[in-house]
Formats: C-alpha cells, structure tokens, sequence
C-alpha cells in the first residue's frame, strides 16, 4: 500500500511558475512508475505526465511539454513537477498517481491539490 500526498498548489498569474509535490510513504517507493494527472472544471482527468522508477525516462502531454519538467528523489519518496509559464488553462486539481511496474494501471492516487493560473 502506498499513500499518496500532494502539496504546492496556489492561487499563481499567467506567466508564474509553481512546484508540486507528491510525498509518498512506504519503503518501495522506488518500485513505482510515478505520474501527475490533472482534472479541470466540467473536464475528465488527463495525463500530465510521467517518470519511470529511476527516473531516467519521462514522458509529457502535448499541452505541457517544454513548460513542465517531472523528477523524482528516491531518497525522499517524493516527485516533483515543476511548471513553468503557467497559463489559465492550466487550471486544475492536479493528482499524484503511482503505478507498479507489473500494473496497466494507476494503483494508487492522491487527494489533489488545486493549481488556479489568473490572467
């Protein structure tokens, strides 16, 4: 079992940046293909993006690709997601997802925190 907590989101103007974390606990963490999906207003949630268990391999939405950067510290159980030049439609709950390496799917998802992006 894995428990999933998320943290960074805010209130930001188009242009800003912000960090997220996902603090994981447990002591395989590093077992885990970690993932961010997002889910706005009205909207089903969608991949954001998503980094192998050593993190030497990511992968990114269209929508985020060169803005976002995804990175994890096994050491800290934690993942990363740096955004960068945040635009309104970036506005979301973004979740934290973790994915055994023998799992099709995301086994375990955190609670969310909200990212608001103002023009």
């Amino acid at each position: 079992q894995v428990q999933l907590v998320e943290s960074g989101g805010g209130l930001v103007q188009a242009g800003d940046s912000l960090r997220l974390s996902c603090a994981a606990s447990g002591r395989t963490f590093s077992s885990y293909h970690m993932a961010w999906f997002r889910q706005a207003p009205g909207k089903e949630r969608g991949f954001v993006a998503a980094i192998s268990t050593t993190g030497g391999s990511t992968n990114y939405a269209d929508s985020v690709k060169g803005r976002f950067t995804l990175s994890r510290d096994n050491a800290k159980n934690t993942v990363y997601l740096q955004m960068n030049s945040l635009r309104t439609e970036d506005t979301a709950v973004y979740y934290c997802a973790a994915r055994r390496v023998i799992s099709s799917g995301y086994d375990f998802w955190g609670q969310g925190t909200q990212v608001t992006v103002s023009s």
